[in-house]
């Protein structure tokens, strides 16, 4: 019986490792990268948590704190966010009117989401940038969030193919040799890992926080670096980690 047992304890070990570990990512969608003239002069920005490749949603609770930045301000957007659905999730969405060229950085700070099988809390600072009407200076400014992926590259305009660059930071300072994880919105399900390896693909930074991704396909890549916070949060009467993650998602456009 002893051994029986313990052959048992090994096969719910071996199928509990079969269990891919898909990431996590916060998600934060414009329905456009680049407006031009003659385009709407409005974008919709899609906010949701998920696994985008699996195209496995969660529900994100109202953020915390959704804004935009640009020419040099800050604006929050809470007021215009609206309840959605994002892969049969609770997710968000906000119509914002782009009355001026200029770069209009959107980010989102979810409440925490407590994630059981990990025994955590996890808080993404989620972000992504709209360019208008021919006007591209600020691409690289920061936002100033509690970690950040600043862009060495634009963050729009890319083909795929093109490499996307960035640094990673945690309060405000580079990160050496940070983790970063990307992994593609898999809209459709138009493609297929060939393994569970290939759903979520990790990179490291450099010794200056600097890291470098040739994305293959086009579509919305993207990008999470993620660290542990120097805090805990209270959970059923115990105090768990947190875990924050530097996400910025970037466009590839086809080249025809």
């Amino acid at each position: 019986m002893k051994n029986l047992g313990m052959i048992f304890i090994g096969i719910l070990f071996i199928l509990g490792s079969a269990v891919p570990a898909w990431s996590h990512f916060g998600m934060l969608i414009p329905s456009d990268s680049m407006v031009v003239q003659d385009d709407n002069r409005s974008v919709t920005v899609t906010l949701s948590f998920s696994h985008p490749f699996e195209m496995v949603g969660m529900e994100l609770v109202k953020p915390k704190s959704f804004a935009v930045v640009s020419n040099g301000k800050k604006k929050s957007l809470l007021n215009l966010l609206e309840p959605a659905q994002v892969m049969g999730q609770t997710a968000w969405k906000a119509v914002y009117p782009l009355k001026r060229p200029g770069i209009y950085q959107f980010y989102m700070e979810p409440e925490p989401y407590w994630e059981p099988a990990e025994d955590t809390f996890i808080v993404h600072y989620t972000k992504a940038a709209v360019t208008a009407f021919g006007d591209d200076d600020g691409w690289d400014e920061e936002i100033g969030l509690k970690t950040e992926i600043v862009p060495l590259c634009k963050p729009f305009g890319l083909y795929a193919g093109n490499v996307f660059q960035g640094i990673v930071k945690r309060d405000a300072k580079p990160r050496p040799y940070a983790e970063v994880e990307v992994e593609y919105y898999n809209i459709d399900n138009k493609y297929t890992a060939p393994t569970e390896y290939m759903i979520t693909q990790t990179i490291k930074a450099d010794g200056n926080g600097v890291f470098t991704y040739a994305a293959p396909v086009p579509g919305w890549w993207g990008f999470a670096a993620l660290s542990p916070a120097d805090f805990k949060l209270p959970h059923q009467g115990e105090n768990k980690d947190v875990e924050l993650g530097a996400v910025i998602w970037v466009y590839f456009h086809e080249m025809k």
